[in-house]
């Protein structure tokens, strides 16, 4: 069975153009070098000393990361810190669990030797 599709009528009228005020348009871009004192900062509130060196790599990707997400957005000052925060946290857990995982294979190959 063919259905017909019904005739849309289209009219286009003359293109609109709007004058943006000066200063308007996507706020300008901090410095990288800005960016990075700021991840640095950061760092070393999640990295106090008696931190496990285990931990250490993967926290510093985690806020790479962040800081390449942060650089796509408006306002990276403003949403690095969040997004470390989340970064870290699941940097965190999952170098746990590898800790985990880790301790658990060693008692169990020393079981079987």
């Amino acid at each position: 069975m063919k259905t017909k599709t019904p005739h849309v009528p289209t009219r286009f009228t003359r293109e609109t153009r709007f004058r943006l005020p000066v200063g308007a348009g996507p706020p300008s871009r901090p410095p990288a070098a800005e960016l990075e004192r700021l991840k640095e900062q950061l760092l070393r509130q999640l990295l106090p000393s008696p931190e496990p060196s285990w931990l250490q790599m993967p926290l510093r990707r985690a806020a790479n990361d962040a800081v390449a997400l942060a650089w796509t957005t408006p306002w990276p000052l403003l949403v690095l810190p969040l997004l470390l925060e989340e970064k870290a946290h699941a940097a965190r857990k999952q170098a746990e669990r590898q800790q985990d995982v880790l301790r658990r294979s060693r008692a169990i190959i020393s079981v079987a030797a």
